[in-house]
């Protein structure tokens, strides 16, 4: 977005809206949120950093805005609110040479006084950040993103190639069309405003909706794969413990005649002529033996299949009303993919389950018994492990993640092993799950108080250890660097 733009979008907000006071306010990682109070349909504001410094308008009740509100900091409400909730816009500064703009609040003190603050909006690609001050009053430190300097930038040289552009198109309308007066400034129709609402809605579907949407798909595919995955397996097993039911007869009928069979091989021939096979090499009471114990074992296996199924049929049915659920609409976090209790788990029932799943399960303690070994959380659909330890970061990289997984580690201090699961085997990532991840590697490491630090990004499979390395020590064959700040 333009440095002309965003000045205009603002200005027009301002002429057309007056001084509308903010009603509530939210910071995530990636956005700040203003919803302007005094209207039947709540407007918000939204200043993006990521993935692209944006300045976008939307109603309150937008997909988009509820899933950005839904990843808010916990508590940034309570740390924002007291500062913003009553504040009323009264100006709005910048320079169309430079992609900053500040917004001058005033709002009214507990003791009656008139206090003035100033949230700066710098949408610079790579260093957009958000702060805010107070011009007569002290703010604490309240920002987003990457910091920049208290006072407004000053341009030196000659304008840049958005300004041209504007100057060109508008001459002697100049003045104007930053102002925000000229509707056409946006594509679209009616208002800037309205305007400014239809194109946002674009790119919020663009950058927030519709890679979440995909996400979601993602793992509801994964999840219907594995449920049929596991639906044809427990057919396999109730086939084969069918086929072994019929033995029990075989065993019934043989035992009725065992005190003329006995010592009987190859074949027992019954007082009614009827000829049954025994196993090679076993004789008729041993074969009686193995025919029970088979049957009986079939038995055990088709109880336990009756509640895998049943089990199956619950999880199914659960899936069945999320993706009724979300055909309306996106949910503000995507549906988990939850491993049916005992699922896979029958005694003798040889149940095929999902590649890593069985595997996961075991390996998911930690050596002294005390709870698991890693902790779990979702990143925009992803699944991303974080090691609790030393030997837990060992079992995480070598016994748990496959090779198309991410691994990522904070370079030359240290802390978790963190791991991007890649079900899919994609090529690369969304950068916003990758410094997501990122970000976590850098927060459960010695240096969660260090500022921006530098975080390695590798594969698994070009992660080995060598004998005799210590616990959680690992050599990288290639790797690429991230720089972020360590949060939670």
């Amino acid at each position: 977005m333009d440095a002309p733009l965003i000045l205009a979008l603002g200005r027009a907000w301002l002429r057309e809206r007056g001084e509308v006071p903010v009603e509530a306010v939210w910071a995530s990682n990636r956005a700040l949120g203003l919803r302007w109070a005094g209207r039947k349909g709540a407007e918000g504001w939204v200043l993006l950093l990521q993935p692209k410094p944006e300045l976008w308008l939307l109603d309150t009740a937008h997909p988009a805005w509820v899933r950005l509100q839904a990843e808010a900091i916990r508590d940034s409400g309570k740390l924002w609110g007291p500062w913003f909730q009553g504040a009323r816009l009264r100006a709005v500064e910048g320079d169309p040479r430079e992609r900053w703009m500040g917004l001058s609040f005033q709002r009214r003190a507990i003791t009656g006084r008139l206090e003035t603050l100033r949230l700066a909006y710098q949408a610079i690609p790579g260093r957009a950040g958000i702060r805010v001050d107070g011009q007569d009053v002290q703010v604490p430190r309240l920002g987003l993103g990457s910091p920049f300097p208290l006072a407004a930038p000053e341009p030196a040289g000659e304008d840049p190639p958005p300004l041209r552009r504007w100057r060109e198109r508008w001459g002697a309308d100049f003045d104007r069309a930053l102002s925000g007066e000229i509707p056409e400034v946006m594509e679209g129709e009616g208002g800037l405003l309205a305007r400014h609402r239809v194109w946002s809605e674009a790119r919020a579907e663009a950058l927030i909706l519709g890679p979440a949407k995909a996400a979601v798909e993602r793992t509801r595919q994964a999840e219907a794969a594995r449920l049929e995955r596991l639906g044809l397996a427990l057919a396999r097993d109730r086939a084969r413990h069918q086929a072994s039911l019929p033995l029990k007869r075989q065993a019934q009928q043989i035992s009725a005649e065992l005190y003329r069979l006995k010592g009987v091989t190859r074949e027992a021939v019954l007082l009614d002529g009827t000829r049954i096979p025994l196993p090679e090499g076993a004789q008729a009471e041993d074969a009686a033996q193995v025919w029970f114990a088979a049957a009986k074992k079939a038995e055990r296996g088709l109880a336990r299949l009756n509640e895998l199924e049943a089990e199956l049929v619950r999880e199914r049915a659960a899936w069945a009303k999320r993706a009724e659920r979300e055909a309306g609409g996106l949910a503000p976090e995507p549906p988990s993919a939850r491993q049916p209790k005992g699922m896979g788990t029958a005694k003798g029932g040889g149940l095929a389950k999902a590649k890593g799943t069985k595997r996961m399960q075991a390996e998911n303690k930690r050596k002294d018994g005390k709870g698991a070994a890693f902790r779990s959380v979702m990143v925009d659909g992803f699944e991303v492990f974080i090691g609790k330890g030393d030997a837990e970061n060992d079992q995480l990289t070598f016994k748990v993640a496959d090779n198309a997984d991410f691994w990522l580690h904070v370079a030359s201090v240290p802390g978790s092993h963190v791991v991007i699961r890649n079900p899919d085997k994609l090529s690369e990532l969304p950068r916003t799950v990758i410094e997501r991840a990122a970000e976590l590697a850098a927060y459960h490491s010695k240096a969660r108080e260090g500022g921006k630090v530098e975080v390695h990004l590798a594969r698994i499979a070009d992660i080995s250890k060598p004998r005799g390395y210590a616990p959680g020590k690992v050599i990288l064959k290639k790797w690429t660097g991230i720089r972020v700040y360590p949060k939670p």
